[in-house]
């Protein structure tokens, strides 16, 4: 059936309490001096109360609206990446191609690497265990694993485990490094300039905007980069100089953790302990990989350690780009390998895919 007017008037007030548990997540993780406390406070409260609240069971409660609002929010997320554009950095740009092309080396290692992890260790049949050691796009790696008759609920937790195991660990292994809070003042200048209604209003376009023209072109987390493109575009020739407010960053990444929390609903705990405790062997491998990777480019790289290391990281597009941007590092150099990465490991997937279903007929010989 299709999500009328009336249903989502129906689900304004479990939307809202979703949104108020966020908050005070958000609140208590900030109050702790957490890494990306509104992401990561929000999408914990929200997951845990999600959990209980469903007992094991499907729970579709308040996500239509919900998962809207997260949609914009990433839309949000991606017009402040783009506005961080510059004719600077556009001249930046062809000096990244060593360690763009080092990511395919890395999808190759990395895919193979989680692959023999969730073959052996976890017991996976191998379809499943291909789709589910893919580095890169959850939505793409679910699809193309389902249509290979693998378990999509199994691709969905395991994807689900790499995502926050990574947004978790990456903040915290820079705070304990550097004990700079990812998420905290250091590296932003989004409160030097006030942010008018005219401000909010451009933005609010090149939101909209930007996913219609994400949309029609295809592109991969269309809802992020279709806005971060038109934003950068904006912004790169002058046209545009939108302020940006700390506090509509937060309100996003409020809203996305939310968003995320509320997809733990109808777990059980085993489950999930096991999705993250492979997600966890799988995900040292990879953070393990990218940091040697990152070692070997630096001397050769414009891009500090760090930035090759979060470049690398097999996390979600939107969340990487938030840690670049609380650090105060290039968010756009950082999402095009996160592109190249999704792009690299969605066509490895649809190469393999005719092969595996080929096996599956077939059988073992």
């Amino acid at each position: 059936m299709p999500f009328t007017l009336a249903d989502g008037r129906a689900e304004l007030r479990p939307t809202g309490l979703i949104l108020l548990i966020g908050a005070i997540g958000a609140a208590v993780a900030n109050w702790l001096g957490a890494p990306l406390p509104f992401l990561l406070g929000a999408l914990i409260l929200v997951g845990a109360w999600s959990i209980w609240r469903s007992a094991g069971q499907p729970d579709t409660a308040a996500r239509p609206v919900l998962q809207t609002m997260r949609k914009a929010s990433i839309s949000l997320i991606g017009v402040m990446i783009g506005a961080t554009f510059s004719p600077t950095l556009l001249e930046q740009l062809p000096q990244l191609w060593l360690s763009v092309l080092a990511v395919i080396p890395f999808v190759v290692c990395t895919h193979a690497a989680s692959f023999l992890i969730y073959r052996r260790l976890a017991g996976f049949d191998a379809v499943t265990a291909f789709f589910a050691a893919m580095p890169g796009g959850l939505i793409e790696a679910v699809t193309l694993g389902e249509a290979a008759g693998a378990d999509p609920r199994v691709l969905s937790t395991q994807h689900f485990a790499r995502v926050v195991l990574v947004i978790i660990a990456i903040p915290t292994a820079y705070y304990l490094a550097t004990g700079i809070v990812v998420g905290s003042a250091a590296g932003q200048a989004f409160d030097a300039t006030p942010a008018g209604l005219l401000d909010l209003g451009e933005i609010a376009v090149l939101c909209g905007i930007g996913i219609w023209l994400g949309r029609v072109l295809r592109l991969p987390a269309s809802y992020m980069i279709g806005p971060m493109l038109l934003s950068a575009i904006a912004h790169g020739s002058g046209v545009l100089d939108v302020a940006s407010p700390r506090w509509l960053l937060s309100a996003a990444q409020l809203v996305i953790g939310a968003g995320l929390g509320v997809l733990f609903a109808g777990s059980s705990l085993r489950s999930l302990a096991r999705a993250f405790g492979f997600g966890c062997i799988s995900v040292a491998v990879m953070l393990s990989v990218a940091v040697g990777f990152a070692a070997i480019l630096a001397p050769w790289s414009s891009l500090p350690l760090i930035a090759l290391i979060i470049s690398l990281a097999p996390g979600g597009v939107t969340e990487m780009g938030l840690v670049a941007l609380s650090l105060g590092i290039s968010p756009v150099a950082v999402t095009v390998h996160h592109l190249f990465r999704i792009v690299l490991a969605v066509n490895i997937a649809g190469w393999a895919l005719p092969r595996l279903r080929s096996t599956e007929k077939t059988g073992p010989s």
